[in-house]
C-alpha cells in the first residue's frame, strides 16, 4: 500500500500470548508493519517508578510514580501508530486498556478491540468507538492483511 511499514500498537492485556501469535503471524506474511507494546514485564511495570526516581511512602504515590512514566511509553507509541489493537482479557479487568483504548478513539486512530464475547455487554461503548472488534488475534492479523494489501484470509 506505501512504503512505509505500518506501526500497529498493542495494548491490553498481558497474561496471554495473543501478542506473539500477532506478531508471528505478521512475520509469517511478511506484512509491511511494526508492532510496538507497553512494558509487559509486570514487576517492571510496577516498580520502575520507584526504582528510577525513589521510593515512596504510600502505595497511592508508588503507583501514581510508575503510571506517570509507563504513560511516556504508552502515549508516545499510540500517538505515533496508525492502528491501535486493544486486548481485553478473560480473567482480569483492564482499566488501562479502557483508558488506551478512549485516548486512541479520541486521537482518531483506528482501534481495534479483541475479546472474548463475554464481554461484548460491558465494552459496548468501547467496540462502538472501535472499527473491528475482533475475538482471536488471528482475526486482527487477517484485519491487517485486508487493509494492507486487500487480501481476503484463505479459508
Amino acid at each position: 500500500m506505501g512504503t512505509m511499514p505500518w506501526h500497529v500498537y498493542l495494548s491490553g492485556e498481558i497474561h496471554s500470548d495473543w501478542r506473539a501469535r500477532i506478531a508471528n503471524a505478521v512475520m509469517e506474511e511478511d506484512l509491511d508493519v511494526e508492532l510496538s507494546a507497553p512494558v509487559t514485564n509486570h514487576e517492571a511495570s510496577d516498580d520502575c517508578g520507584v526504582a528510577i526516581l525513589g521510593d515512596e511512602d504510600k502505595p497511592f504515590w508508588k503507583d501514581h510514580v510508575g503510571a506517570g512514566l509507563n504513560a511516556i511509553r504508552t502515549r508516545t507509541l499510540i500517538e505515533q501508530s496508525d492502528v491501535v489493537v486493544v486486548r481485553f482479557g478473560e480473567q482480569y479487568r483492564q482499566w488501562n486498556a479502557a483508558f488506551d483504548a478512549g485516548y486512541a478513539a479520541a486521537l482518531g486512530k483506528p482501534l481495534i478491540t479483541l475479546h472474548p464475547e463475554q464481554h461484548d455487554h460491558a465494552l459496548k461503548e468501547v467496540d462502538r468507538a472501535a472499527l473491528a472488534v475482533a475475538r482471536e488475534p488471528e482475526q486482527v492479523v487477517d484485519v491487517l492483511r485486508y487493509v494492507l494489501n486487500g487480501t481476503l484470509p484463505r479459508r
